[in-house]
């Protein structure tokens, strides 16, 4: 859903999130991706801001599966230990070595190529 599709009530952070829950067990996209995907492209930042200030009742919000542009676990400081991130992606059998996800060009879930209709 770009941004000119969303509801008038819909906002940046709602966006962000509903693109974010689609992201598959054991894949892993970019904040620049979903920033793309949602019609912001440049708002990298701004999607780690929604992702890093997840409230009450966005448990489902698959954060740990956003990581920057190369790979790496740039968000971890958001999880409850500084190894909470890590620890996530590889329950879905993630390799992560020094804050980096390992084949991430193959893990890689493109928003814009993976979602019908976005």
């Amino acid at each position: 859903m770009t941004s000119k599709d969303k509801p008038k009530d819909q906002g940046f952070f709602d966006l962000v999130y509903e693109v974010a829950r689609l992201i598959p067990e054991g894949r892993v996209t970019s904040y620049g991706a979903i920033a793309v995907a949602i019609g912001s492209p440049g708002a990298a930042r701004m999607v780690g801001w929604a992702l890093n200030n997840l409230g009450p009742g966005l448990d489902d919000v698959p954060a740990h599966r956003v990581v920057n542009r190369n790979g790496m676990l740039t968000g971890k400081h958001a999880f409850r230990s500084g190894t909470s991130m890590e620890e996530l992606l590889r329950r879905e059998g993630i390799e992560v070595v020094d804050d980096k996800v390992q084949c991430f060009e193959m893990l890689f879930w493109d928003p814009i190529k993976e979602i019908p209709n976005l």
